[in-house]
């Protein structure tokens, strides 16, 4: 069994020596540990740091590509490294590195197929009372979303199997953490939470320069991986609504057309006419956004099939 820790790093020559030391040695049930970086075209010494200390990958970029597709290029030469479970954590050593053994457990003993760490939100006061709050608010919303038991969605300190990974489409540029908990039920993976521990931060977030932009950028995310990922219920949900309305003003126009001997009230009548056609005409789009999305599934099965063969 071979564990594949990645770690996404961008200009992180100061912390980068720290995270690397810290990183567990042996795990029971492992055969194997190895370390990947993924160099996102840093400026400073990051890629000359971790050759110093011996690191088994390096994956590097000519240019900054972002986090979501650093992510991504990690998972994809993990695989062909054949990592059977991959651990991704900070370059930061934000994440405690003794818990990677809690992150790979549930995966030794097949009760997970993606293992997410909850870091104790209410405790880190690197935290602000209102980043905590969204902390809060923005994992409560992906899990309704996604109908998975995750205790903090923005987590980037996970485990996957090996299958998992194969499974994984990102299309987000900003973060892959939001979209991968999203498509998992979609999928077929089953998702724990396990409670971790973190350390004193090196620097602030890269991710969270700004905490509206953060939200912005985070909301549009939720909403546009449902659309991707659930488009009936997305789109049956607002045309259910509209033709709700406009059946209650139909109604009220009938209700008035008998009590005044079919005088006037012709307003509601047109408006609730419009109202009907348009959300009759959504709930369409839905069924139609639906049977692409199948199509997209059928699609993904077979680049799961490709990727098998290709990481043999």
């Amino acid at each position: 069994m071979k564990l594949i820790i990645q770690i996404p790093c961008y200009n992180e020559e100061i912390a980068l020596p720290v995270t690397l030391s810290q990183l567990p040695k042996q795990i029971e049930g492992i055969d194997e540990i190895e370390v990947l970086i993924i160099d996102d075209g840093s400026n400073d010494r990051t890629v000359e740091i971790a050759k110093e200390y011996g690191v088994n990958h390096i994956e590097i970029s000519t240019h900054h590509r972002g986090l979501a597709k650093t992510f991504m290029a990690g998972i994809h030469r993990a695989l062909a490294e054949g990592a059977d479970i991959i651990v991704n954590t900070d370059a930061d050593n934000q994440y405690c590195a003794d818990d990677i053994q809690k992150l790979v457990m549930p995966i030794l003993e097949k009760k997970a197929d993606i293992v997410i760490g909850a870091r104790p939100i209410k405790d880190i006061k690197e935290f602000s009372p209102l980043k905590k709050f969204l902390q809060f608010l923005g994992s409560k919303v992906v899990r309704l979303l996604s109908s998975t038991a995750t205790d903090d969605a923005p987590s980037g300190f996970r485990a996957f199997t090996r299958d998992a990974a194969l499974a994984l489409n990102v299309f987000d540029n900003y973060t892959y953490t939001i979209e991968t908990v999203i498509q998992s039920k979609t999928k077929g993976l089953h998702i724990v939470s396990v409670p971790i521990r973190v350390n004193s931060c090196f620097r602030k977030s890269r991710l969270v320069k700004n905490i509206f932009t953060y939200i912005q950028k985070n909301s549009f995310t939720i909403l546009r991986m449902f659309i991707i990922y659930r488009p009936f219920r997305f789109f049956a949900t607002i045309g259910g609504f509209i033709t709700l309305v406009g059946v209650a003003l139909l109604s009220r126009f009938l209700f008035l057309y008998f009590l005044d001997n079919g005088a006037g009230h012709i307003q509601s009548l047109i408006i609730s006419s419009i109202l009907v056609i348009t959300g009759f005409q959504i709930i369409i789009f839905g069924v139609l956004a639906d049977l692409l999305s199948i199509n997209r599934k059928l699609i993904e099965d077979i680049q799961i099939r490709v990727k098998k063969i290709e990481n043999k």
